[in-house]
């Protein structure tokens, strides 16, 4: 037993899944095609997917072994099943390419993906989903928002940041490889489930949709408050009146913006719900930050207050004409102490 035994010994250690075995039978190492008087010791990892054989060319050394092994253990494709989902989501490589095809399109776009896999090992899991799968496919497809049967290369960052980008154009090995690179080094757009922008958008609650998220959420001019909903959700119908009569008594203060999104067709990786609704305050100047949740109350006054507490701009509403001149200069109230007359 020299050092390159005991630095194997320790590599395997750290690897639960990976079965370690050693040998000095110099007819083992012709079956792998090694010549054990030119290299030795030598090092091979095999799988039963299509690349079988991976030969280790780095330091005998406890970590680059254990970085050798962690790199090519998994397949170059992983495909999408009940049983390899935790190994997809579970692993330390948190960023994905996952491509969508038929069954019968997949002998067409699967040996160009896998193909491009060899040049992100360790680095991006690549995964191939079975759209007209009806149990796991078609789920899947509609989680990510991938519609049509057309083949699609979609990046995933993971579940903790859960951004997305789509590949666009024809599946082929140059463009995988391209894609690939430009997700790892962060060059590429985010893709949104989005419902169409509305062609008008002129009502007190604004539609938010993901196409038009950045534009009217993340401006830093206003402050706006945003729901996400649910349109079967009872709770979320629930606040509706009370959510359009806030929006209604507000609809003067131009550097407040009141919003809804439908959080079942449309997302932004800001727009996180645990549930529906979910009530979401972004204030003005500050979008680079996480949004303030509103934990208040569901009602008019309560709203109005969290808001006039929490706006980076400071408004004031302004009471009717009428109104105020019957009312008098000795009626007059702050600003501070006024709600909405619900």
């Amino acid at each position: 037993m020299g050092p390159e035994s005991e630095e194997l010994s320790a590599a395997s250690k750290l690897e639960d899944d990976v079965n370690f075995y050693q040998t000095v039978n110099p007819d083992v190492a012709k079956l792998f095609h090694i010549d054990p008087k030119v290299k030795c010791p030598a090092l091979v990892l095999l799988k039963k997917e299509a690349e079988k054989l991976s030969h280790f060319n780095g330091n005998f050394t406890k970590s680059a072994i254990a970085e050798f092994v962690f790199a090519n253990k998994l397949p170059l494709v992983t495909t999408f099943t009940r049983d390899s989902a935790p190994l997809i989501f579970e692993s330390p490589i948190k960023k994905q390419l996952l491509l969508f095809a038929t069954a019968n399109d997949s002998e067409k776009v699967v040996p160009a993906f896998q193909e491009a896999a060899k040049s992100f090992k360790g680095k991006i899991i690549f995964v191939y989903v079975e759209m007209d799968n009806e149990e796991i496919g078609r789920p899947v497809s509609d989680y990510f928002g991938v519609t049509g049967d057309a083949p699609k290369v979609l990046a995933y960052t993971g579940n903790d940041d859960a951004r997305k980008f789509i590949l666009d154009g024809e599946v082929t090995l140059d463009k995988v490889k391209a894609f690939g690179e430009d997700f790892l080094e962060d060059k590429v757009k985010p893709f949104f489930k989005s419902d169409p922008i509305p062609e008008s958008n002129d009502e007190d609650v604004k539609i938010v949709v993901g196409d038009n998220f950045d534009e009217i959420v993340m401006d830093e001019s206003k402050d706006v408050l945003l729901e996400i909903y649910a349109p079967w959700c009872g709770h979320c119908q629930a606040l509706e009146p009370t959510y359009n009569k806030l929006a209604k008594h507000l609809r003067g203060i131009e550097s407040l913006v009141i919003a809804k999104m439908d959080g079942t067709t449309n997302e932004h990786h800001r727009a996180k719900s645990d549930g529906f609704p979910t009530l979401l305050f972004f204030p003005a100047g500050n979008k680079s930050s996480d949004p303030i949740t509103v934990d208040t109350d569901r009602t008019v006054v309560a709203l109005y207050k969290f808001l006039k507490k929490h706006a980076s701009i400071p408004f004031k509403l302004q009471k009717p004409a009428s109104a105020s001149k019957a009312e008098g200069s000795d009626a007059k109230e702050s600003d501070e102490s006024s709600s909405p007359v619900i």
